[in-house]
């Protein structure tokens, strides 16, 4: 059986990202005409949370229920990684009973040694280095809107986040530029600026950042794990809230997404996601289809070779 991951955006060629992103509006009309579709039926799905998730959760544990499937919830917990077990021996194990793994965890290191030992399907559902399955549902967003995103300019403000470090492989991947507004030593990590030379340009000035972008993109100012940062990281990053006022000054149709929890009066004012150019909506809910193309794509194709 190959076995193909999902672990990064990279580990996709372009074209087949491009089809993720059909596939995943495909059967978001599916669903829309309520049309029972059961790819996956009788395949398990196993998803591990060491991090907390509201829509991770629910997007992959519906997701593969409307695929035919069932989904198996793993916090800490509940496995023996908690208690000390090797990854490799978990993952082993856990190959053997289940059809493909999600993980949501801290070190991105845990990913790849969890895909490394198993037999089946491994999915990033996050780490701190990167959110690669948001990234499948921004871009779809951002199609359906406006069409391709190829040549366009995106402005990411705020925090060097793993959403930032992922949307500098997707300028790679899906061929747009993309200019990054943070404060000194909140940049994203340089792995990932290497990767994408020439398609990234860093900048102290959110109002340059924007000028002209038809895409705006942030985050929350402190992830997960960084909340005792979050006092001082508010006094770093006020220059870079993004409001209705930094909006106007990007292109006239530009798109704004964030991919929640939003705090709002902090990365964002308190307005933003009532300004009709928001489509954060959207962009939630576009986590459920893109996922489903995805579990459907990889699943399927363990199956076939």
């Amino acid at each position: 059986m190959s076995v193909r991951h999902f672990l990064s955006l990279m580990d996709c060629t372009p074209q087949e990202l491009a089809g993720l992103i059909r596939r995943g509006i495909e059967l978001k009309e599916l669903r829309n005409r309520s049309v029972l579709y059961e790819p996956l039926k009788n395949r398990v799905l196993g998803m591990i949370f060491e991090k907390a998730s509201t829509r991770t959760r629910l997007s992959f544990e519906a997701g593969m229920i409307q695929l035919g499937g069932q989904a198996i919830f793993l916090s800490p917990r509940d496995t023996q990684l908690g208690r000390g077990e090797p990854i490799a021996d978990t993952a082993i194990v856990m190959s053997r009973m289940l059809d493909a793994v999600m993980i949501r965890t801290f070190a991105h290191q845990n990913v790849l040694d969890f895909a490394a030992h198993s037999q089946v399907p491994v999915i990033n559902g996050l780490t701190d280095d990167l959110h690669p399955c948001q990234l499948l549902a921004d871009m779809q967003t951002f199609h359906e809107h406006r069409g391709s995103i190829q040549g366009k300019t995106v402005a990411w403000i705020g925090d060097g986040n793993n959403m930032c470090n992922t949307y500098a492989q997707a300028a790679v991947q899906f061929d747009f530029q993309l200019r990054i507004a943070c404060p000194e030593g909140f940049e994203p990590k340089q792995e990932f600026l290497d990767q994408a030379a020439g398609r990234v340009t860093l900048t102290r000035d959110p109002y340059a950042a924007v000028a002209g972008a038809h895409l705006v993109s942030t985050d929350v100012w402190a992830s997960m794990g960084q909340e005792e940062e979050l006092a001082a990281r508010i006094q770093r990053f006020a220059p870079y809230q993004v409001s209705r006022a930094l909006l106007d000054a990007a292109a006239p149709d530009v798109l704004f997404m964030h991919c929640l929890p939003a705090h709002r009066g902090e990365e964002i004012s308190t307005d933003l996601l009532d300004d009709p150019r928001s489509v954060a909506w959207d962009q939630a809910e576009n986590r459920l289809h893109a996922q489903k193309a995805l579990l459907e794509f990889l699943v399927e194709h363990a199956y076939r070779a």
